[in-house]
């Protein structure tokens, strides 16, 4: 095992936008941070996301443009240590003195001879499903995470990578211009000390599947709103245009439908995730402007617009944009099998009464959900989770950051429902319990 030095340090278990704020702030005060990433790049959720909201009038939070500078800043700084693809594995110990066990998962690409250049995923001749690429569904066994990944290094996916099915093939190792393919790469075992630890494990997404009646996986029409953010992006697979997934034209008419899967007893996820309305008006008003005379209709329960520009941005998606609101949750989807158009059964609750839709295409909004780690992180440290899966604290008032354990931290989603702003604000909240407490534990220490 690998063990890492101890001297002021801090771990921080997450590298979406929560962590890398909270490393910045340690950083630049000149302690050492080690970021752990179970996933082969940084940046968590944030880099799935379009940046669409810089062409909206009305402010918004915007996703990729603030933070990708705080990406290359978070990399490049000699203060942090990124543990990319690696998992948590044990926890012990207490203030000033835990110890964390990490395994850190091969990528078989050298990060520091790789270029980026792309060579050895075009030669690849193995393609796979791609979850992420839901329009052309294929990746190679040699991949890019997602196009705004970083860093920018490919990763094998061991199971279907061809050289280690039957050895028979090496063609990304031939065209690497920088020989960074290394397929002798090997499970890694860290041991890291560190004084604190802060949490910023982020969110999952509620699978759409998981309703049957609205057709997800079964409908190719019917797709998630980050299914949409990757088609409206310029990297995505059409070059930032809105298809059908059927017959690849462009829709005539779209539905949104909110709350899928929260604020459910069926889905025992009883609360709301907190973004989901302004996300989807975002959605809305771009699909409006890439698109003007597409027919758009939003379904919801009730509207929480809450946030700096938040009430102008909708009042512009609906009385500007002319995006329809229909107050009601869709009941079922089916779909018409000769046009693949997909008709929506509702009871419109303003008026009390039941109606149709069709559509050309259906974009669900999946309730965010607490990361399932926290359960075994939660466990690992011996602290509370509340009755949803979020992170526990002992005064929500008073210490929002703290844990009901001394010494560890929490900020972002895993603290609970909310947005970009507010979780890069915590970040700076808990890295400032941090310096605290360490700075209280060094004192009592001397005075000893």
């Amino acid at each position: 095992m690998i063990r890492l030095e101890k001297a002021d340090s801090v771990t921080i278990i997450g590298g979406g936008v929560a962590g890398i704020q909270a490393a910045l702030e340690l950083a630049n005060l000149g302690m050492l941070v080690y970021l752990v990433e179970e996933k082969p790049s940084i940046g968590g959720r944030i880099i799935e996301l379009n940046c669409s909201s810089c062409r909206l009038e009305v402010p918004m939070d915007c996703s990729i443009c603030p933070v990708i500078p705080k990406l290359v800043e978070c990399y490049h700084h000699p203060n942090i240590k990124i543990l990319t693809n690696t998992q948590v594995i044990d926890i012990s110990g207490s203030t000033g003195n835990f110890e964390l066990s990490v395994l850190r998962k091969p990528r078989f690409v050298n990060e520091d001879k790789c270029t980026g250049c792309g060579a050895c995923t075009e030669k690849c001749p193995v393609e796979v499903f791609d979850v992420f690429n839901m329009v052309q569904g294929k990746k190679n066994a040699i991949y890019f995470p997602l196009p705004q990944a970083f860093p920018q290094v490919p990763v094998i996916d061991r199971e279907n990578c061809l050289h280690f099915r039957n050895g028979n093939c090496e063609k990304c190792l031939e065209v690497c211009p920088t020989a960074a393919i290394d397929f002798n790469d090997e499970d890694m075992k860290i041991g890291i000390e560190s004084e604190a630890i802060i949490l910023a494990t982020g969110l999952s997404l509620f699978d759409p599947s998981r309703i049957k009646e609205y057709g997800y996986k079964r409908y190719k029409n019917v797709i998630t709103i980050l299914d949409l953010e990757q088609m409206t992006s310029i990297h995505g697979p059409t070059g930032g245009k809105i298809v059908r997934i059927s017959d690849q034209k462009e829709p005539k008419s779209m539905a949104f439908i909110q709350c899928v899967g929260s604020r459910s007893r069926r889905t025992e996820n009883n609360f709301c995730s907190g973004v989901c309305c302004m996300y989807t008006a975002k959605d809305a008003a771009l699909v409006k402007m890439l698109s003007p005379e597409t027919e758009v209709y939003v379904f919801y329960i009730d509207l929480r617009v809450f946030g700096k520009g938040y009430q102008e941005l909708f009042n512009k998606v609906r009385n500007d944009l002319g995006v329809n609101y229909i107050r009601g949750r869709p009941g079922e989807i089916w779909e018409d099998p000769e046009t693949r158009d997909l008709i929506i059964r509702f009871e419109n609750t303003l008026i009390q009464r039941a109606e149709k839709l069709r559509v050309d295409m259906v974009v669900l909004s999946p309730a965010l959900l607490p990361h399932p780690n926290n359960q075994k992180l939660a466990e690992m440290l011996g602290i509370e989770l509340d009755a949803d899966g979020f992170f526990k604290s002992p005064n929500p008032v008073a210490s929002p950051c703290d844990t009901t354990l001394k010494g560890i931290f929490t900020c972002g989603y895993c603290r609970g429902p909310r947005g970009i702003s507010e979780s890069a604000t915590q970040a700076s909240a808990a890295a400032g319990r941090v310096t605290e407490t360490i700075a209280l534990a060094k004192l009592r220490r001397d005075q000893r």
